[in-house]
């Protein structure tokens, strides 16, 4: 019987990474603070592999986070699937997300903010009407 990644092993994993990418280090760097290869890093940012008490423990020392940062908006609290989760992990653990992250978090204004958000939907929406032309 094939082992299937738990939801919250998943979820563990991607804000691993989330933060990681955040600091700029690199797998390997992790894994070498950690005394683990960047295979296990990666195993463990993908769900594949679960991080243990005592390894989560060391991962919030080496990226400087409180352990409960790993459990912030998982499924279970927050009502999300996995799925979704795994989207916004993905977006922005990416250069361009946590770009556009940065600067959409400087800009003070709600009305711009508000503004962005809708531009961002139009061309969203723009974007599937073309593909589903195609």
């Amino acid at each position: 019987m094939k082992k299937v990644a738990n939801s919250i092993d998943v979820h563990v994993g991607s804000r691993i990474r989330l933060r990681r990418v955040a600091l700029g280090l690199s797998q390997e760097k992790l894994g070498d603070s950690l005394g683990i290869t960047f295979q296990q890093v990666q195993k463990y940012e993908k769900g594949i592999n679960r991080v243990g008490a005592s390894r989560l423990q060391n991962i919030s020392t080496a990226l400087n986070v409180p352990i409960a940062f790993f459990f912030e908006e998982s499924p279970r609290t927050a009502g999300e699937g996995p799925e979704e989760i795994s989207d916004i992990s993905t977006f922005v653990s990416s250069s361009e997300g946590l770009a556009l992250n940065h600067a959409f978090m400087a800009i003070t204004d709600p009305a711009i903010r508000q503004s962005i958000v809708k531009l961002a939907k139009t061309v969203a929406r723009n974007e599937s009407g073309k593909r589903a032309a195609e």
